[in-house]
């Protein structure tokens, strides 16, 4: 059981930046895609980025260019570096992996970010 604890949330004004880690606990090198998601209050989950072990990752467009995802394979830790953050970036964030077809989620960390 993959077990996935979230870090680095918290209030920001618009145009400032956070940056949140997960960690996996466990000896789980092979785990493949690791990523973020995020749901907003009323919103359902959305993809955030994604990142796989080989390091190819994929962006939501409306986060493009403002957010990083990186992780580090020894340390099973995925990072999520977000700048430039507006008042619609305000959501929960999920923490996200995948190990042999079985989704594992985060507590979720909560990001606001004030206008």
């Amino acid at each position: 059981q993959v077990q996935l604890v979230e870090s680095g949330g918290g209030l920001v004004q618009a145009g400032g930046s956070l940056r949140l880690s997960c960690v996996a606990s466990g000896r789980f090198f092979d785990l493949n895609t690791m990523g973020w998601y995020r749901q907003a209050p009323g919103k359902q989950r959305e993809l955030v980025a994604t990142i796989t072990r080989g390091g190819s990752t994929n962006y939501a467009d409306s986060v493009k260019g403002r957010f990083t995802i990186d992780r580090d394979n020894a340390k099973i830790t995925v990072y999520l570096q977000m700048n430039s953050l507006k008042p619609e970036d305000t959501a929960v964030y999920y923490c996200y992996t995948n190990r042999y077809g079985l989704n594992y989620w985060g507590q979720g960390t909560q990001v606001t970010v004030s206008s």
